[in-house]
């Protein structure tokens, strides 16, 4: 009977002490601007990122004039690139360029949604898009901030990507040759490279061995043999033979 009740008594404590910090949480509105702010700090700092950005929410939607909103916006563009959210550090500081930004303030926005792609890509051979856009993104910035303090660090990572996109067509052009489709992977072959690169002394990236069991070295695959020769797993840019009878 004892044992009944102490079950019944830490039941009700239970919900009670649940529906306290509900009510707590639910009375987190119509704050001062400061108060979001810290919130935000406190967050970010306690590694919660997401709590963070609910508290971003709120500083928003109450105080859309707040001089706190440029601040807390580029804090949190920063915070999800050192947590490699690296698409949501994107919408940060595109809210960060539209809202908030000087031409100075633009100069350096525009330079870290560059490095979010850049860092976004572990491994080029996943994701052409993506390549494509920043390599856009990086020749639009050399064009608008030729004399930036960024430029030469926007220029490097620019050269990497050139080599990943050229790596990425070899490697395409590789696995047409595997399904024989020779036009297709002399399609691809023949995107000209940027002149200006000595290929030659451009060695392939090694392939971690722990990947290369499954993904192949970037030349071939050891289950290469397991793919059909349909065009179900040929690009759209793929170029078709009319002459061909198979």
């Amino acid at each position: 009977m004892k044992l009944q009740k102490l079950n019944l008594l830490f039941a009700t404590l239970s919900l009670m002490l649940l529906f306290s910090s509900c009510a707590k949480e639910l009375e987190e509105y119509n704050k001062p601007a400061l108060y979001w702010y810290g919130k935000i700090v406190e967050s970010i700092s306690a590694g919660n990122i997401d709590k963070a950005d609910n508290y971003y929410s709120s500083l928003q939607s109450e105080h859309v004039g707040s001089p706190l909103l440029p601040e807390a916006t580029m804090i949190l563009a920063i915070s999800h690139m050192y947590y490699e959210e690296y698409i949501l550090a994107e919408h940060y500081l595109d809210e960060y360029i539209k809202r908030y930004a000087n031409y100075n303030e633009k100069e350096f926005a525009e330079f870290l949604k560059i490095k979010a792609k850049y860092m976004a890509l572990p491994n080029p051979r996943r994701d052409q898009v993506l390549v494509k856009e920043a390599i856009k993104e990086a020749n639009k910035f050399k064009r608008e901030y030729p004399n930036s303090m960024y430029y030469s660090v926007v220029d490097t990572m620019l050269t990497n990507l050139y080599m990943a996109e050229a790596a990425l067509n070899e490697t395409i052009a590789g696995l047409y040759d595997r399904i024989d489709k020779p036009k297709s992977a002399a399609y691809y072959r023949a995107i000209e490279p940027e002149p200006w690169i000595e290929w030659s002394e451009v060695n392939r990236a090694n392939t971690p061995w722990y990947r290369e069991w499954f993904e192949g070295d970037g030349t071939a695959s050891w289950y290469g043999f397991l793919i059909p020769d349909t065009r179900s797993v040929v690009s759209r840019n793929s170029v078709v033979d009319t002459n061909e009878t198979k």
